[in-house]
Parts: C-alpha cells; sequence; structure tokens
C-alpha cells in the first residue's frame, strides 16, 4: 500500500465534480431561456440581466463568508446544506408567476451555489499530492467546463421543447445526485477550532454589490441622473471603500488582503477577473443576438456552444498535465490571446448572419483559447498559497470570477445602448475581446512559473480516509525513514 492509497481521491474528485457541475449548469443553462422568459413573464432587458445577475450577485455576495462557514461548521455539512438550498432555489424559480418570484428564486440559488463550487475545489486540494493536483483539476475542469457549456444548449431544448421553466428542474438534478454522493465520502476533516465568520465584511460586500449592480442595470433605463440609480451607485461604492478598509482592520476577515501580496496569487486573480467577465458578457452577447435579431430557435443557438465542452471534455486533463510539467504561465498567456482573437472572428456579415460561417470558426477558437487557460489558471491559483489556505485560494478566484461576471452582465444594456442589434453586439463582442486581451498582458507582466520543489505529505491526506489504519502504518514508516514530515501531525498518525 502506498501513500495515494490511504487517500480515496477518486471519491472525492466524483463528489467534487458533481457538486461543482450543479453550480456551472446554473450560471449558463439560463442563458438560452432568457427570450423566453421575458416573453412570458415580461421586464424587458432589465429582467433577463437580473434575472443572471441576480444568482450572481448573491454567490459573489456570500462566497467568502460561505468559506468561513464552511470552516466553522465542516466542509460536508455545509456542503449539504448548500445543495438544499439551492434546490429550494430551483423550485421557486420553476413555479414563478411574476419577474419579482423569478429574480428572488434566482437568488435563493445563488446563496446556496456559494457554499459548493470553492469547497469542491477545497476538498482536491487537500486530498491530491501537490504533483497530482493540476491533472486532477483538469479532470474536475474537464467535466465542470463540459458542464458550464452544455448550459446553454440544455436550456435551449427545455426551451423549444418542454418550457423555460424546465432549465431549473434540470439544473436540479445533478444537485440530488451530489447530495446523495457527499454520503459516500471517508469522514472528513472536523470544524476548525478557531474559525470566525467576518459578518462586518459580509454586510458590506454585500450592500455595496448590490447597491453597485442596481445602478448598473438600471441607469440604461432610469438613466444616470435618476435619484434613485445616483444614490445607489454613490450608496455602493462607499461601501465598497468602507469593506476593503474593514477587511485590513478586523482580526478575522473573510478577504485576508495579505495574500495579494503573494505575486502569483494576485496575478491569477487578475486574470481571472477579465478571463471571467469577457467570458460571460460574450455568452450573453451570443445567447441573445442569436435568438432575438438572427432569429434562430434555442436549440440551434444552443448547439453553437458544442466545441467548448467537447474540446474541454477531450483536452482539459491533459493541458492541466502538461502544464504541471512546463509552467502554467505559457497557458495562461496565449489561451486568453486566443479566445480574444476568436471573438474577433464573430461578427455579422452585410447580407445577414449564418450561425455556421459567422459564428462557428470563431467559437471553435474561443474553445480552443479556454481550453488552453482555465486549468492552467485555477491550479497556479490554488497552489500560490499553502494547501490549508485552498479553501480561501478557491473562494477569492471565486468571488473573483464571480464579480466580474456580475458587473459584465449589469453592463450589457449600457454596451448596448439598450437595444441588441448588429452594430451593439459587435461592440459587446469588441469589449469582450479586449478584456481577454488584458488578462493575457497581465499575465505576461506578473505571473511567473512556481520553482518546483519537493514537498510533504498534507495531513488533510490521512484525515481524509480514517477508515483506513494501514495508512497511519504507512504514513508513520514514511515519517522514520525521511525525516520529519512538516504537514503531517502527530494526532495524524493516532486514529
Amino acid at each position: 500500500m502506498n501513500v495515494r492509497d490511504a487517500a480515496p481521491t477518486s471519491r472525492v474528485l466524483v463528489v467534487a465534480i458533481m457538486v461543482s457541475m450543479v453550480a456551472f449548469l446554473n450560471t449558463t443553462v439560463t442563458n438560452l431561456a432568457l427570450p423566453a422568459t421575458e416573453r412570458d413573464l415580461g421586464g424587458g432587458l432589465s429582467l433577463q440581466q437580473w434575472v443572471v445577475d441576480g444568482y450572481l450577485l448573491a454567490l459573489a455576495a456570500t462566497v467568502l463568508m460561505a468559506g468561513s462557514i464552511s470552516d466553522l461548521f465542516g466542509r460536508v455539512p455545509v456542503m449539504r446544506f448548500g445543495l438544499a438550498t439551492f434546490g429550494t432555489g430551483a423550485a421557486l424559480a420553476a413555479s414563478a408567476t411574476s419577474p419579482l418570484m423569478l429574480v428572488f428564486g434566482r437568488i435563493v440559488q445563488g446563496l446556496g451555489g456559494a457554499f459548493l463550487v470553492p469547497g469542491s475545489l477545497a476538498l482536491i486540494n487537500s486530498a491530491f499530492e501537490p504533483e497530482d493536483r493540476p491533472t486532477a483539476i483538469g479532470t474536475w475542469t474537464a467535466w465542470t467546463g463540459t458542464a458550464f457549456a452544455l448550459g446553454p444548449l440544455l436550456g435551449g431544448l427545455s426551451v423549444d421543447y418542454l418550457s423555460w421553466r424546465w432549465i431549473y428542474v434540470v439544473s436540479a438534478i445533478p444537485m440530488l445526485v451530489g447530495f446523495g454522493l457527499t454520503f459516500w465520502l471517508c469522514p472528513m476533516p472536523g470544524p476548525a477550532e478557531h474559525a470566525r465568520v467576518d459578518a462586518g465584511g459580509a454586510a458590506l460586500s454585500a450592500v455595496g454589490l448590490s447597491a453597485t449592480v442596481y445602478a448598473l442595470i438600471e441607469s440604461h433605463r432610469r438613466g444616470w441622473t435618476d435619484p434613485s440609480v445616483t444614490a445607489c451607485l454613490v450608496v455602493g461604492v462607499i461601501a465598497l471603500l468602507a469593506f476593503v478598509g474593514w477587511e485590513h482592520r478586523t482580526p478575522n476577515p473573510m478577504l485576508p488582503l495579505g495574500v495579494f501580496r503573494i505575486r502569483n496569487f494576485a496575478g491569477a486573480n487578475l486574470v481571472t477577473a477579465f478571463v471571467y467577465g469577457g467570458l460571460t458578457l460574450a455568452s450573453i452577447a451570443i445567447a441573445l443576438y442569436t435568438q432575438e435579431v438572427a432569429g434562430y430557435p434555442a436549440t440551434v443557438a444552443g448547439m453553437a456552444t458544442l466545441p467548448t465542452p467537447v474540446l474541454s471534455f477531450l483536452f482539459a486533463k491533459r493541458v492541466g498535465g502538461l502544464a504541471a510539467r512546463v509552467g502554467p504561465r505559457i497557458f495562461i498567456v496565449v489561451g486568453p490571446a486566443l479566445a480574444g482573437f476568436g471573438l474577433l472572428l464573430i461578427h455579422p456579415a452585410a447580407n445577414g448572419f449564418n450561425i455556421l460561417t459567422d459564428l462557428m470558426p470563431g467559437i471553435t477558437v474561443v474553445a480552443i483559447g479556454l481550453v488552453i487557460a482555465i486549468t492552467p489558471l485555477t491550479a497556479l491559483n490554488l497552489s500560490s498559497l499553502d494547501s490549508e489556505h485552498s479553501g480561501i485560494a478557491a473562494a477569492i478566484q471565486n468571488v473573483v470570477g464571480r464579480t466580474s461576471a456580475l458587473t459584465a452582465v449589469a453592463c450589457v444594456g449600457l454596451i448596448a445602448a439598450g437595444t441588441l442589434t448588429d452594430a451593439s453586439f459587435g461592440r459587446l463582442l469588441d469589449v469582450s475581446a479586449v478584456l481577454f486581451f488584458i488578462g493575457a498582458v497581465f499575465c505576461a507582466a506578473i505571473i511567473r512559473n512556481p520553482a518546483v520543489a519537493d514537498q510533504a505529505v498534507p495531513g488533510e491526506v490521512v484525515e481524509l480516509c480514517t477508515d483506513q489504519p494501514d495508512a497511519y502504518a504507512e504514513l508513520a514508516d514514511l515519517a522514520g525513514q525521511t525525516g520529519p514530515v512538516p504537514l503531517l501531525r502527530p494526532k495524524d498518525l493516532h486514529p
């Protein structure tokens, strides 16, 4: 028996993938259903933005606090709570009879989703040895990326053959499976002894994000001079500035600002912000334009997203392994640049928009760029901090990505000048491409390939499988033969 056999890594990976698929599928499954939702409930472009941003807002505002709550009560119980909350929100959204009820259901889904992805990545980071994590994250990315990209197609099929309400039923299926699989795990590490929840930081971030996003979404309809828009923008900016000050002073911050002094961690999150902002802005623009302007059915529009899940499923794991050997920097430079170039290839022709000739070539290039970039970017973010801080590393990357996506969706109306046309569609894609290019530039300027060094076996590997006593003898022998194992605590050797 060897150390890897001591940890049920396959179980951890399966559960992490299934639980994360809930959040990733839900992020995009709604895009292709937005026109049908608006036709049924009304509300115009503002409703379409709020259907997406209600979920992203709740997720971005609570994901860091969710990490603290996970430390306080234990990862698996909190993960189950998140899955149950997500299911409740899905039920509310599926049965919505008004725009307000639909947006409320999406907010509840976002609250549940905040407890899922960071916890899943933290499980992977603690279960796998450092040299195996990029490949494991590549597998995770392949499956969750497939769910992310298949969302529009599933949404299109649901809209054309069932109803837009079924998109919430579809996204709840992995929730039920994931909930059951959490009971399949070996006993997990218990709650942290000194964990604290940063209630003040959570309140300030929630107010700041909510008020700012409201102002951005409503500005194109009400105008910047409207008192409610102006007031919300001022309140939002003040609350966000106060959040930064609070996190700098509080003894138990939910966003420890000191981690951004680590060059690669700061760089990875800066690139994440631009990549996910560009991806989200392009995705919603393509989903709306292909249906509302080009006139394609939702299913056909959804099929245009297929290059991304296919390429992700086939190559994400291989890219992760290759990046681990040669370093992630080149991948994170080339990937976003290629994706930005792909978006510039997508433009309506003078004689109309043909989805095969005007969209698919560019989408394929975007898909190749994303496959090259996403796995190395995620692995670099997690590896930049010690393994015991993997939870906060994953949570920070998620809140950065979701906040960027949230802001991108809120700006759709501003960039499109309130109406989606051939010209405004081109502007949206141009802005998305610029965001990708900026991400590539920041990577080239900031990120460095991490030095390769021997690392000790984390004690969390043992804690993942306290029902296999032979593991402790194996690790005890390892400690005796090779000297002290820094991350292996004495209590880990005595179940």
